[in-house]
């Protein structure tokens, strides 16, 4: 049974008198064994030895004395420096989309790239193996595409056959695989990109295995979808399927062009504006390529600008870390940039962007409704249709981590609010259903824990839940710099994926354990002193009631609140457990409630009320005066 919880604590309380902190006998328990629901153990397995732990929460060491806090404040101040300087976001290079670039031929009419740096970089970054992709993470999609878009650069301009070769042999050993692997994580576009590199390779006259029953399967694809793609909506208002326009061909510049955003991008995708930019010389794709490649040193991302993303879940993450209130200045400021850029169509992953998506949307109306803003839930209509909800228009699948974020944005319905009730249905219904048949995968992302982080949203709702426990429990769910993202190529986004923040999540948890463990010795002492075993509550329920508190409010400049809440919670099972074994309760119980909407109360205790007991809740009442 979990404690009720009290929703008024006192702002001042005396109750406990003062002690030195000595000895150290009773542990805080660990505090994701507590907050347990009889439906809920199947997700949350790190709970299920709660009852044994509370029991031997009074048999423990003293904590260490260097809690870390200098360390902790160093690493504080730097992410404060960090956020401060936020601009169109930090994401890695994408070989890929880099190999669009340098493929790009002198504006000017001469046979060299236009772009030697791009090349340059394509050099210096083949992977042991022969391949081009993501370094940390070996998904076949992204090495091949990445490969044999390299590939196919550096034979364009007849350089280093040696890492060409190399590459090839990569291709050649590894095609078959893209058969086998896991469908969620297809990257956006492949079936569109990839057979357009093949057709490329083959112009070149390089061999590739285009008899493999993979490569076949992904034609089909790309065939089918190309039937389905409307040419007149392609040039005639900006959609997703402007991010993979390199993968296609017969197309009418002319209209396109009219479709960049402000920044000379195609949907900010390099190698989209790259292919524009070689077939049509347009001097806004110029600068914006120019910029780029200056600034990750010859290098392009798969997608930028990514503020609006950033922002956004840089904030999330700090939030469920635990440690969002030591940047109080730097979260208002992303909010009001947030804000800022807020509109009825939505958010998309920059500011600019034409094409909005669910997710950054649910992801911005939730952080800016808590965060005292005014936006109007109008805005997921954009993204419903005929009873069911998608992440843009134009999907293939849907996405888990859009629908997570979406629910877990629901969860702040105001009443009125009648379209996040369709949604909390339909996502609700959407996410329950993928975890029965165990595919809480998502095309979005492969974090370190996704069907974790789902089931504790399922299971405990934002009303239900405990911002410690949760913390605890992200603790465990965060990837920190293991996270990978899924675009045209895994990408990274190193701001708010990273072992620093971790590693300050984890600091800050471990002093308000120290914090805990103290405060919990003290209150043990209050507990002995006035006998409250006596009145039939016991040392379980104590410690029930100050991890609720303790649960709640964490801060450690609200002691006074927190020990308030636990102690009122003690003596509330006191009084209560005496009221059920007096024989003249209901007396008691109405003399009671008097004396405590009172402001006057007499100094000898009534109706058999213990004198103990009594002088408890006196200098409870006397300590709110």
């Amino acid at each position: 049974m979990i404690m009720p919880a009290f929703t008024v604590a006192p702002s001042c309380v005396h109750l406990l008198r003062p002690t030195a902190p000595q000895p150290w006998r009773q542990p805080f328990p660990q505090l994701h064994c507590l907050h347990t629901r009889r439906h809920s153990s199947r997700r949350l397995g790190s709970m299920v030895h709660c009852k044994a732990q509370l029991q031997g929460a009074v048999r423990g060491e003293r904590p260490q004395t260097d809690d870390g806090s200098a360390e902790l404040s160093h690493v504080i101040e730097s992410m404060r420096a960090e956020m401060r300087s936020m601009g169109g976001g930090e994401i890695n290079v994408s070989a890929y989309d880099t190999a669009w670039v340098a493929l790009v031929h002198d504006l000017n009419g001469g046979d060299a790239p236009q772009f030697p740096a791009a090349v340059d970089w394509i050099v210096r970054n083949q992977l042991p193996d022969g391949s081009w992709g993501d370094a940390a993470m070996f998904l076949v999609h992204d090495r091949i595409l990445s490969t044999l878009a390299c590939v196919v650069a550096l034979t364009s301009w007849n350089m280093h056959a040696d890492q060409c070769d190399r590459g090839l042999s990569f291709i050649r050993k590894n095609i078959w695989r893209l058969g086998e692997e896991e469908e969620d994580w297809m990257l956006i576009g492949f079936e569109i990109t990839f057979p357009s590199l093949i057709e490329m390779a083959k112009g070149l006259g390089l061999d590739i295995p285009c008899d493999d029953p993979a490569v076949q399967e992904i034609y089909a694809r790309r065939n089918l979808k190309l039937t389905k793609i409307p040419r007149e909506v392609l040039h005639t208002a900006p959609t997703s399927l402007l991010y993979s326009i390199e993968g296609m061909v017969d197309l009418d510049w002319n209209r396109l062009l009219k479709l960049r955003c402000p920044d000379g991008s195609f949907l900010s995708s390099p190698a989209a504006t790259a292919y524009a930019l070689q077939q049509t010389g347009d001097q806004k794709c110029l600068k914006y390529i120019d910029e780029i490649v200056t600034k990750f040193n010859g290098g392009v991302p798969c997608v930028y600008p990514v503020d609006t993303f950033e922002h956004l879940w840089t904030v999330d993450r700090l939030n469920r870390l635990g440690i969002s209130r030591y940047f109080t200045n730097e979260i208002r400021q992303c909010m009001d940039y947030a804000y800022r850029h807020w509109s009825e169509s939505g958010f998309g992953s920059a500011w600019d962007s034409p094409v909005k998506d669910i997710d950054d949307t649910a992801m911005g109306f939730r952080l800016l409704r808590s965060h005292g803003y005014d936006v109007s839930p109008d805005v997921f209509r954009n993204f419903e249709k005929d009873g069911e909800f998608f992440c843009f228009v134009g999907q293939s699948s849907q996405s888990v981590t859009a629908f997570y974020n979406t629910y877990r944005a629901i969860q702040l319905a105001f009443p009125g609010d009648e379209v996040l009730g369709w949604a909390e249905r339909y996502c609700g219904e959407f996410l329950r259903e993928r975890r029965a048949a165990g595919k809480l995968y998502d095309k979005w992302v492969i974090a370190k824990d996704l069907p974790g982080e789902v089931g504790y949203a399922l299971d405990f709702p934002w009303k239900a839940s405990l911002p410690r426990v949760e913390t605890r429990m992200y603790l465990e769910q965060y990837g920190g710099s293991d996270d990978v993202w899924i675009g045209k190529v895994l990408y990274r986004m190193p701001f708010f994926c990273n072992g620093t923040f971790l590693k300050a999540a984890k600091a800050d948890f471990t002093n308000f354990q120290r914090l805990s463990r103290l405060e919990w010795h003290g209150l043990k002492r209050w507990y002995d002193r006035n006998n409250l075993q006596e009145h039939g509550v016991t040392l379980q329920s104590a410690l029930r009631a100050y991890f609720v508190a303790a649960a709640n409010i964490f801060e450690p400049n609200r002691a006074a609140e927190r020990l308030g809440w636990a102690r009122t919670a003690v003596l509330a099972e006191a009084v209560a457990s005496h009221l059920r074994s007096s024989a003249s309760a209901d007396s008691v119980r109405e003399w009671l409630v008097n004396k405590l909407t009172s402001d006057s109360w007499d100094k000898q205790p009534w109706f058999e009320l213990p004198a103990q007991l009594f002088s408890s809740l006196y200098f409870r009442q006397e300590a709110r005066k």
